[in-house]
């Protein structure tokens, strides 16, 4: 069955081209023209992945990712032609998947498209039970624990933070990050694994601003802690 792309866009002539170009790579796409109807065309699609512009009628893009994350980790790609790091940091803190500015290399859109849908291949650990500083993550039942208490984590912070985990000794650059827990096998924004680090800080650290448990290695990139 084919992946349900829905695209939120009030450019009729480029979501119909957008769609286009999807629906020839295999992917059944779908359309929505302003926020107002984005979160009812969404519950009633049901799609894989989000195209979701952020200059649109009657409300924004950004509350409607807003209004999407508060019930689904469905990806979202925020596609616009806004490039000021303001909109692109708040697309990233609201958890936009990934931030692509217009114009863009449709080849590009659809591989990223595909890194995300494709199941991302979990690193190879010896057992169901990872352990990284104080926390427990429970590989089958795909949660993390301090303790008692349960850690709600998306999909995509889950796999960030096992992917450190597996391999304590290892420091992973923002690139290595990128094709492994995104699956983007080419040339992205590091900001990506910046923002998304500091939002698993958020829910993981006793104190984000310092941090034990991911520790970054300056002018590297990131590895789990020892304590």
């Amino acid at each position: 069955m084919a992946n349900k792309i829905l695209i939120v866009e009030d450019d009729s002539q480029l979501s119909e081209a957008v769609g286009l170009y999807l629906q020839s790579q295999g992917f059944e796409a779908f359309y929505c023209p302003d926020g107002g109807a984005a979160f009812a065309t969404f519950n009633d699609v049901q799609p894989d992945l989000v195209l979701l512009d952020i200059m649109l009628p009657i409300k924004s893009g950004l509350e409607v990712l807003k209004e999407i994350r508060a019930v689904s980790n469905v990806p979202i790609f925020m596609l616009t032609a806004r490039t000021e790091t303001e909109d692109q940091l708040l697309a990233y803190e609201y958890v936009a998947d990934d931030y692509i500015t217009k114009p863009y290399n449709p080849p590009v859109l659809v591989a990223k498209i595909k890194g995300r849908l494709n199941p991302m291949k979990k690193p190879e650990v010896s057992s169901d039970f990872v352990q990284i500083g104080p926390l427990t993550l429970d590989i089958v039942g795909h949660e993390v624990k301090r303790g008692d208490e349960k850690i709600l984590l998306t999909p995509l912070e889950f796999n960030l933070l096992l992917t450190l985990a597996a391999k304590p000794k290892q420091v992973f650059t923002r690139e290595m990050l990128l094709e492994t827990v995104w699956g983007y096998h080419y040339k992205a924004d590091t900001r990506l694994v910046n923002v998304h680090v500091q939002r698993l800080r958020s829910k993981i650290e006793d104190d984000p601003d310092n941090p034990k448990i991911v520790t970054t290695v300056r002018g590297i990139g990131y590895k789990a802690g020892q304590s």
